[in-house]
């Protein structure tokens, strides 16, 4: 019996070892997961804004923090606001999303709750605190 049972945790073993990923989709070249969106660095970010591509660049963080200072163009979408429900204000999972906050913990949480509703191109950048491009004030965009 000891036997019997040595050898059935054995092939379990060798089975789970053999196993594929469950979602080839979150794997690269060599079989290991990665995540569902890109963290990308600012100067890239900076580089696909230029693209005329129908990207959206998203902010997450609060309306105050919005309103003191944020990148051109860019749509406040609270990380908090952000549940199991697509954001209307992003009815197309293939469109490039470009995502930061303040110092990237936000973006990084929002993007993977994006990525677990089905959007496919998101690319995390960060915090605006580390960006040296232009910011600008809600006050001055409606001026």
């Amino acid at each position: 019996m000891k036997r019997i049972l040595l050898a059935a945790a054995a092939a379990l073993l060798l089975l789970a070892g053999c196993a594929a990923n469950p979602d080839p989709s979150i794997a690269d070249e060599g079989g290991m997961t990665k995540l569902p969106w890109l963290q990308i660095d600012q100067e890239t970010a900076r580089q696909m804004m230029e693209a005329d591509d129908g990207h959206v660049i998203v902010d997450v963080r609060r309306q105050d923090e919005y309103d003191a200072g944020h990148i051109p163009g860019a749509i406040l979408i609270p990380n908090e606001s952000i549940g199991t429900d697509r954001p209307e204000e992003l009815p197309d999972l293939y469109q490039i999303i470009l995502i930061y906050c303040r110092s990237g913990n936000r973006s990084k949480q929002a993007a993977q709750k994006l990525a677990d509703m089905g959007y496919a191109n998101i690319y995390e950048f960060g915090g605006i605190i580390d960006w040296t491009g232009d910011i600008v004030t809600t006050e001055h965009e409606t001026e």
